[in-house]
């Protein structure tokens, strides 16, 4: 159960706390400072105090964590006092306690939009003047952690996506089990095999909108250049008419004419959809990488493969593996910036990045990672290709709530029940980004600004 709460908290983290409409002109107004919370900052703190989340995504992380930080204290000589944050409260208590002066002295931060509207309202402090520079490059953060310049988190463990497929499905539809499609031709060529023996070419469930998002991130990618190129469409300064950036949902609306999907698409959840996968009722289904081991306990591991989902674009983007990463911050009103900065540097050393393997069996979003120590051979290519190789950020990361809720979710929605096309989709999208543009002018200037970190 605990696994499948990332995605249906990311969203509603969202709404909950700064990202909605009139929350940051509310914690603006919490955030009055005076100089006795300055005096109190800069004290040295005798227990860190630490609020993080993961376990609950990538099972087992705990026993890293545990670990770390006792050996960070036998190290340092200062307790860090970790409390492992419910989904729903992990971002809004964080800004909750920033506004109100007494946030932790070290904070988990989801990747993207889900801090940077923290970093504009001052509640995350810059690491660039606390940490070395090599533990920023190689923390994995992604230049999603960007603005102005300046980094404000670094990397946790990575979260790549893709599309997860059934080998032995494969191999009975007559296609090669070790050689998945890589164009779109081949896909569609792949999903007809399977409808005609018998299986579901694609498990999912959109009732919950967040197989859109997933989709959404793996197609329209294809057609970028740069993830700023993403930014600047979400805040209207591209236009989602331009039949490039629909073409995602009339291949989506493709699928769905052919019969791919499993018809009761539009009533599941997302991971309801995925267990059809993990059942072996359906051939694919879109997933993340921490999930490849559970499919390979419930399908067997020389049953399970992974692919980028096939090039159908055209931009610079496009084939290229998509990997987030979740992370670590220091707030700016911690009492102890210092000591902060010491525990994520010794997070980031050589052999704690290797404990989270060996301790948890996460991949580590550090470069300085070895995944040579990775024996099960699905997983090692993972690390290889959407972690050390070239990869794309998640630009779902990028995404106001207005259009996840009046576009995105909406649009995955109709075209799934046939009622809308790709076209339409476009449409709809250019109509709610203009909207949320007029109504959110502060907004937009600070996505500009983090726009020019983007390119």
């Amino acid at each position: 159960m605990e696994e499948v709460t990332r995605p249906l908290s990311r969203r509603r983290l969202l709404q909950l706390t700064a990202g909605g409409v009139g929350a940051m002109a509310v914690a603006r107004g919490l955030a009055a400072a005076d100089g006795a919370q300055a005096a109190w900052a800069a004290q040295r703190a005798s227990t860190l105090k630490m609020w993080w989340w993961g376990q609950q995504e990538a099972v087992g992380i705990q026993r890293w964590m545990t670990d770390t930080l006792r050996k960070f204290q036998q190290q340092q000589g200062v307790k860090v006092s970790a409390t492992l944050m419910d989904t729903n409260n992990v971002i809004p208590q964080f800004t909750n306690a920033a506004a109100a002066g007494h946030p932790p002295d070290v904070q988990f931060l989801f990747n993207g939009i889900y801090h940077m509207e923290n970093v504009w309202l001052g509640y995350v402090n810059e690491l660039n003047s606390l940490l070395p520079a090599p533990v920023l490059k190689s923390s994995g953060a992604t230049n999603l952690s960007v603005y102005k310049g300046k980094q404000y988190r670094v990397g946790f463990y990575s979260v790549g996506f893709g599309i997860a497929y059934n080998k032995s499905h494969f191999r009975k539809a007559g296609l090669d089990p070790n050689n998945p499609p890589k164009t779109w031709a081949q896909f569609l060529k792949a999903c007809e095999k399977l409808k005609a023996k018998g299986y579901i070419p694609i498990g999912g469930g959109v009732k919950d909108g967040f197989l859109g998002e997933w989709y959404l991130v793996n197609a329209l990618t294809q057609n970028l250049n740069t993830p700023a190129e993403a930014l600047n469409l979400f805040i209207g300064k591209l236009d989602w008419k331009n039949p490039r950036y629909y073409e995602h949902w009339s291949r989506l609306e493709e699928l769905k004419k052919k019969g791919y999907f499993n018809n009761d698409i539009n009533s599941l959840q997302l991971y309801q959809g995925i267990q059809l996968f993990d059942t072996g009722k359906a051939s694919m289904c879109f997933n993340t990488t921490p999930a490849i081991p559970n499919s390979q306990k419930l399908l067997g591991a020389k049953n399970v493969g992974y692919f980028v989902m096939p090039r159908f674009g055209h931009g610079k983007m496009a084939g290229i593996p998509i990997t987030d990463t979740q992370g670590f911050g220091i707030p700016t009103k911690g009492s102890d910036h210092e000591t902060a900065a010491k525990l994520l540097a010794f997070m980031h050393s050589k052999e704690r990045v290797q404990a989270m393997w060996t301790l948890s069996k996460q991949i580590p979003a550090s470069s300085r990672f070895n995944g040579n120590v990775i024996a099960d051979p699905l997983l090692r290519m993972v690390q290889r290709r959407w972690v050390a190789g070239k990869h794309n950020v998640y630009i779902a990361d990028l995404m106001p709530t207005k259009f996840w809720t009046d576009a995105m979710f909406v649009a995955s929605q109709k075209i799934l029940a046939g009622s809308m096309t790709g076209k339409q989709a476009g449409e709809l999208a250019a109509e709610v980004t203009q909207t949320w543009k007029r109504q959110n002018p502060d907004m937009v200037q600070n996505y500009t600004t983090w726009g020019k970190d983007l390119a």
